[in-house]
């Protein structure tokens, strides 16, 4: 698309733009502004690196009062794009009705997108700032809902982000 709105069809293409010489060298120049630039490193595990407000760790359950927010809805399994998450829903005599007999996350499949954190209706499942994840096998690295419930105390710089910028 040009600048006004125009779509450019290849005919309208001068011959160096066509060859993508210009193209190419304004990749070559972003490169070598880089390569220029000061260089930092962390000292890992000695100095941790704090990720931004915007950063999308690990995925978490959040739960209140000791009551998961999760009603099963099973949006975020459908979502996601790696087929990570497996929720199976039952029901419960609290208001909400339903909640997640099962709530699993492949924590090798998932590609930490945060779909599953933009579609959910209720905050139930976010993006946390935890990035320190090792697994041994592929079992461990099945994350069931003892290890994905945090407290929604402990999530709230994460929900009141939630709340400003969606």
């Amino acid at each position: 698309m040009g600048t006004n709105g125009n779509i450019i069809r290849k005919k309208d293409l001068g011959f160096w733009q066509s060859i993508y010489v210009p193209e190419i060298l304004k990749g070559l120049r972003l490169t070598i502004t880089q390569m220029f630039k000061p260089k930092f490193t962390y000292e890992f595990p000695e100095v941790r690196f704090k990720p931004p407000e915007v950063f999308r760790g690990r995925p978490v359950l959040v739960e209140e009062n000791g009551v998961e927010r999760c009603v099963a809805c099973g949006l975020c399994s459908r979502v996601c794009p790696a087929l990570a998450i497996e929720v199976q829903a039952g029901e419960t005599e609290l208001a909400k009705e339903r909640y997640p007999i099962k709530f699993e996350i492949n924590m090798v499949r998932c590609i930490f997108c945060g779909f599953c954190e933009e579609v959910c209706p209720e905050e139930a499942i976010i993006m946390s700032n935890e990035y320190l994840l090792a697994f041994n096998n592929q079992v461990e690295a099945v994350f069931g809902k003892e290890k994905l419930l945090k407290s929604a105390a402990e999530m709230r710089p994460r929900l009141e982000w939630l709340k400003v910028n969606r």
